[in-house]
């Protein structure tokens, strides 16, 4: 993946990684534009293949740090960075939980979102990397609650997800946390294949319109401003 006259990204992935697909690379385009991101300290959380780490440390990035629950996840960002030639610092971790209370200029986070059966997320496989819990907000809701107090005065967090989880959802979970809170960037597309193998059980539970076969992107940004949050 390359954009405008940045470097190209190298990726590769191992067995149980998943690859990362157009969500990920419309959020890199995204961050790459972000004034907090050059110089800057950058969190990727769920950084699976670790794309966005290296992309982000590839365009300017002073300081970037990595986090995963899954540790083939955390040893292939180590590799891609290598392969890239740049550092990342990679940990495995639930969300925050790893960082013992540092802040960041800007975090971005490409997170597990597709409705699921349950709300009982899987401990490992390679399906921990995209089921969402029933509304395909388990992880998502987590990060909105938090993102406020882990980004330092004028930073930003940027998440990507389907407009089927709740667009509405992440807006007010941002705001009320004490960020401003808007939509970025929009991309309409059909259903992805993840998505689509579910269009009936979304259909019955109300998430998805009757034949609908098409879905927005979201990459939707919450920035902090001076004063201190909530």
């Amino acid at each position: 993946m390359r954009g405008g006259n940045e470097r190209a990204v190298r990726i590769v992935t191992v067995p149980g990684v998943f690859k990362p697909i157009v969500d990920t690379w419309m959020l890199a385009e995204r961050m790459r534009g972000d004034p907090s991101l050059a110089g800057g300290e950058v969190l990727d959380l769920c950084t699976g293949s670790g794309a966005l780490a290296v992309a982000a440390a590839l365009s300017g990035a002073r300081r970037v740090t990595a986090v995963d629950l899954s540790q083939r996840s955390v040893l292939t960002a180590r590799l891609n960075a290598r392969l890239n030639g740049v550092r990342v610092r990679a940990r495995r971790g639930d969300l925050f939980g790893p960082l013992n209370g540092e802040r960041f200029d800007l975090i971005v986070s490409n997170p597990p979102y597709v409705p699921s059966v349950s709300d009982d997320l899987p401990e490992g496989g390679l399906e921990r990397a995209w089921e969402g819990g029933r509304q395909g907000r388990a992880v998502l809701d987590r990060i909105c609650s938090e993102a406020a107090r882990r980004l330092r005065p004028s930073g930003a967090v940027l998440l990507v997800h389907s407009s089927l989880c709740g667009e509405r959802a992440t807006l007010d979970g941002l705001s009320s946390s004490g960020l401003e809170a808007r939509v970025v960037v929009r991309r309409k597309g059909r259903l992805g294949p993840l998505m689509s193998a579910r269009a009936a059980e979304l259909e019955r539970r109300g998430l998805l319109g009757s034949g609908v076969c098409e879905e927005e992107l979201l990459v939707i940004e919450g920035r902090r401003g001076s004063r201190p949050v909530p």
